[in-house]
């Protein structure tokens, strides 16, 4: 493991004090590279995100796609603790804390925002990022794609559905260009380029070329991370610092939502006998969110300074260093699992 790999929680902490400390002391930077979106998909953000991601899918390899089939019981678990359990669970964790726990603390307006943005995150299965996690726990790469492209496919067919029956609406506005656009930009197109690089580096299939590649643009991976958490919090360094009780309310059932799904994941994984290159990232799409159409829908639903909104980005904030803590559980309880071929 590098340097980048070894020491990844006390770069990201680091960041996470440096887009803060930057985006008080150049606000207007940080307001600029903000407004370069389309369709609420920021696209430094993208461009940092996909060269995250780039490396990754370059170690897809496609003639192992076919196998997958026989091993359904990963996908099936992804699909399990996505759909049928994690927007649950959130909406249930936001009318807690909000409606009861904190009744006192939030006026009962803000308490169905903050509610509101909770349910839009657990109804947003994670796109980019798990690749990320999914590497970081030395996952299988052509499973892992599987897995987000399928969780892609039904978000298209039931995203509105699920989102409108928890948020109590008749009818939920998708951001189809955020949605379609954050799929094009984070598997498509880093897809492509990875097949292409990869049969142009693998040609003599003896692998040499294509890992030397590989350990080559790691750091860059992980460089790209960094850079995403900086601009991440420098974005809302104000909103943070300004409103630092709301934000750790609705920051405690986050956490509690993230560990308690990823602890059903795991013991579900265990049970199912899943080997660890599977287990791992199929816990990692369940508990981490596609942030972009969250906060995209929240925004469109709720309006651009809601407390749904302010939820969404919350739930931003709070996944990397999560994620962070669950690949490092994972990877120290690999032996809980079987290793692929026993």
């Amino acid at each position: 493991m590098g340097l980048f790999e070894r020491y990844l929680s006390v770069w990201v902490g680091l960041c996470i004090l440096a887009g803060l400390l930057l985006g008080q002391l150049f606000p207007g930077l940080f307001q600029l590279i903000a407004s370069l979106e389309v369709a609420h998909v920021n696209l430094p953000v993208a461009l940092f995100i996909w060269v995250m991601i780039f490396p990754m899918m370059v170690q897809v390899d496609f003639s192992a796609i076919k196998d997958i089939g026989a091993k359904p019981k990963g996908l099936l678990l992804t699909l399990v603790i996505n759909w049928l359990i994690k927007p649950f669970t959130m909406a249930a964790l936001g009318w807690l804390f909000f409606r009861v726990l904190f009744a006192d603390l939030v006026d009962p307006a803000t308490a169905s925002e903050y509610i509101a943005g909770m349910i839009l995150l657990g109804v947003a299965p994670c796109t980019a990022m798990v690749f990320v996690w999914s590497q970081l726990t030395k996952g299988d790469p052509n499973y892992t794609l599987v897995q987000v492209s399928v969780n892609d496919i039904i978000m298209i067919f039931a995203f509105a559905p699920i989102a409108a029956f928890l948020l109590g609406v008749s009818d939920v506005s998708v951001p189809w260009d955020t949605l379609l656009l954050s799929v094009v930009l984070y598997v498509v197109i880093p897809l492509v380029a990875g097949v292409l690089t990869r049969r142009a580096l693998d040609s003599a299939n003896d692998h040499q070329r294509l890992n030397r590649f590989l350990a080559t643009v790691k750091p860059v991976s992980i460089s790209g991370l960094l850079a995403t958490v900086v601009l991440l919090f420098g974005f809302q360094a104000e909103t943070i610092i300004s409103k630092p009780v709301a934000i750790v309310l609705i920051a405690i059932p986050l956490l509690i939502q993230s560990y308690g799904i990823f602890a059903i994941a795991y013991l579900g994984a265990k049970s199912l006998k899943l080997p660890h290159n599977i287990a791992a990232p199929a816990c990692m799409i369940g508990t981490s969110n596609f942030f972009e159409l969250a906060v995209a829908v929240a925004i469109s639903l709720f309006g651009l300074n809601s407390g749904a909104a302010l939820a969404t980005v919350v739930g931003v904030l709070v996944e990397v260093p999560v994620m962070l803590s669950l690949v490092a559980l994972a990877n120290r309880t690999r032996h809980w699992f079987d290793e692929p071929g026993r």
